[in-house]
């Protein structure tokens, strides 16, 4: 059944992605309208994480970013397939990178990075920094549950500078990578979160308490990996323009979560920037009412 899906979507989504831009974003604009105006896919959600996140704007005002949001996030999905059959020249005029030269230090200092992001603006086509750098770059990602287009998706990343790897195989890709002393840069997409019983930290986010991941954190400080932030910016349509922010290069030197705390502040600055390039269709407050007795009796003042 997998590969009988696989074969009749497929041709469409080749057949989407050569076409021209000027078309392509016509087919964005109306699956805007059916998205919106007729099937009303998630609205009610992200209405409600807008008003948790932005209580002194008005309901006009979140209305119009709602908008603005669901017409971003046609594109960033007719984007993605956009990446099935662009070249490598038409990805580095469309995705730009400002401040390489603090990936080209760490790359002479034979120094691996962890590079952290949020669902914001293009986050797939940031994948294309492999064409820029010279470490290896690798993605973390959740496997897709059909395995022809989990193969189509590394396929398509690889030609674009990026290796994909599962969620489940990184630590082991990045101990090998550590033994082999294989210079390695890895991309997390840092903003989901994460199942209740693996939770070890929770914190604000937006002023409602979640538990976030660490394993990004973790990771560093066992392999004492650089750590760096994508700040993307869309500058117009199809045209995106990221800044690499240093972070750390000696992560041990913090106290446990620290730097997960400054991500998730630079995440929020980003989102407060420009909140209708946030996928805000995520359910990111889901176990705001699962937070540990422990966690609000030492945090008292906070509203979970």
């Amino acid at each position: 059944m997998q590969l009988v899906i696989y074969l009749l979507v497929y041709p469409l989504l080749w057949m989407i992605s050569i076409l021209p831009f000027p078309i392509f974003y016509k087919i964005s604009d109306g699956v805007y309208l059916l998205l919106y105006y007729v099937i009303g896919y998630r609205k009610k959600m992200v209405l409600a994480n807008l008003k948790r996140c932005f209580p002194e704007k008005s309901e006009e005002e979140l209305l119009l970013i709602r908008k603005k949001f669901y017409k971003h996030m046609c594109d960033l999905f007719l984007e993605m397939i956009k990446s099935l059959t662009m070249s490598q020249e038409e990805m580095k005029r469309r995705a730009k990178f400002h401040n390489l030269e603090l990936l080209d230090k760490y790359a002479e200092q034979n120094k691996s990075v962890i590079l952290l992001c949020g669902h914001y603006a293009n986050y797939e086509w940031v994948l294309s920094l492999g064409q820029h750098i010279q470490h290896d770059g690798f993605g973390i990602y959740s496997p897709l549950s059909n395995k022809y287009f989990d193969k189509l998706i590394k396929k398509t990343r690889k030609r674009q500078g990026g290796t994909l790897i599962s969620m489940f195989e990184t630590a082991k890709t990045v101990l090998r990578n550590y033994r082999d002393n294989h210079l390695a840069l890895y991309g997390f997409v840092n903003d989901q979160s994460p199942q209740v019983s693996h939770a070890r930290y929770w914190r604000p986010f937006f002023g409602t308490v979640v538990p976030v991941h660490t394993a990004a954190e973790t990771l560093a400080k066992k392999f004492d990996l650089a750590i760096v932030f994508f700040c993307v910016k869309k500058v117009k349509r199809g045209f995106y323009e990221t800044t690499i922010v240093d972070i750390t290069d000696n992560p041990k030197a913090y106290p446990d979560f620290e730097i997960t705390d400054m991500y998730t502040e630079m995440l929020e600055k980003e989102i407060r920037y420009k909140p209708e390039y946030y996928l805000w269709t995520h359910n990111r407050f889901k176990h705001r009412n699962k937070v540990p007795a422990e966690y609000l009796k030492e945090n008292t003042s906070l509203n979970s």
